[in-house]
């Protein structure tokens, strides 16, 4: 999966925002993270697979895998209907 042109985090006060900085500003693609959906979407952008992404994800809040891979597997969903990856 690869995020799309124009899409960045940016973080602001311990917020995690998303938003569309393309050729047009478009406000209505803005997304707050909290701080697990702001590690995938740091995983994503390494170019992680969704695999390791779980597993890094579960080594690093200490959560067992199947929750870890639901978490991503949900993350990159609404990603995904959001319009956000390619």
């Amino acid at each position: 999966m690869k995020i799309k042109d124009g899409f960045v985090m940016r973080e602001a006060g311990g917020c995690f925002v998303i938003m569309n900085l393309g050729s047009e500003l478009n406000l209505g693609k803005m997304f707050t993270l909290n701080e697990t959906g702001a590690f995938i979407w740091k995983s994503i952008e390494k170019g992680l697979s969704q695999g390791e992404i779980a597993k890094k994800l579960s080594e690093e809040y200490n959560v067992d895998a199947e929750t870890a891979q639901k978490d991503v597997e949900g993350f990159i969903c609404k990603m995904k209907e959001a319009d956000v990856f390619e």
